[in-house]
């Protein structure tokens, strides 16, 4: 199933590039295509990535120790800091949006989808998984970590062929995706779902950035 998260994300992507044409084709208020294509990515998912992020969030910004973040990661209570954190997320996924230009190239939305999937498949297949995490029981070949690889070195050549401020967009992803998942996992001494959806969402908040600034 790993191995084919990063196909999904395409398929998501194709999709959110798609309602970006539709946004400029219908000549949208910046505002409107700002707010819809910044939830597009959470909604189109069932929130289980943003639910992630307000979990994670929650844990990582409790400052309490290890036992205690990993008590506050699995209590289905909605905390402060995941109020907060959600808020300033979706503030600044319409922001950013809503401040693209004309000439943000589609690519990028269609292929970030699947190079942050690549790093959340990476990231499951490659790391220790905490005890109560339901990838602990799994087996997990390392040679998925080769295909996987090569899957990530297409979508990146294909960014780069399609110009270079989209294959720096995605590589922005994925120096989010990296910076994201080191903090989350040394803070919660392991690798779970509810990470990877945090990094995943705050990848793609930082490549949703370069696309829409640069």
């Amino acid at each position: 199933m790993l191995l084919f998260l990063p196909a999904v994300g395409l398929e998501i992507g194709a999709i959110w590039a798609l309602l970006a044409w539709l946004c400029r084709h219908l000549a949208l208020p910046a505002p409107v295509a700002g707010v819809a294509l910044g939830a597009y990515p959470f909604v189109v998912t069932g929130f289980i990535h943003l639910d992630g992020f307000m979990d994670v969030t929650d844990a990582v910004r409790s400052c309490r120790d290890l036992a205690r973040r990993r008590e506050i990661l699995k209590d289905s209570h909605v905390g402060s800091f995941a109020v907060i954190g959600a808020v300033l997320l979706a503030l600044g996924q319409t922001a950013l949006f809503a401040s693209a230009k004309e000439t943000s190239g589609l690519w990028t939305l269609l292929l970030l989808p699947a190079v942050s999937r690549c790093g959340s498949a990476l990231a499951v297949t490659a790391l220790r998984p905490m005890s109560t995490s339901q990838y602990a029981a799994q087996k997990k070949p390392k040679s998925h970590i080769a295909v996987l690889c090569a899957q990530l070195a297409v979508y990146l050549a294909a960014g780069f062929l399609a110009g270079w401020k989209t294959g720096l967009a995605l590589c922005g992803c994925l120096a989010g995706y990296a910076l994201a998942l080191c903090k989350a996992f040394r803070s919660l001494g392991g690798m779970n779902g509810d990470i990877s959806g945090y990094s995943l969402t705050l990848a793609e908040l930082c490549g949703a950035a370069l696309w829409a600034l640069i």
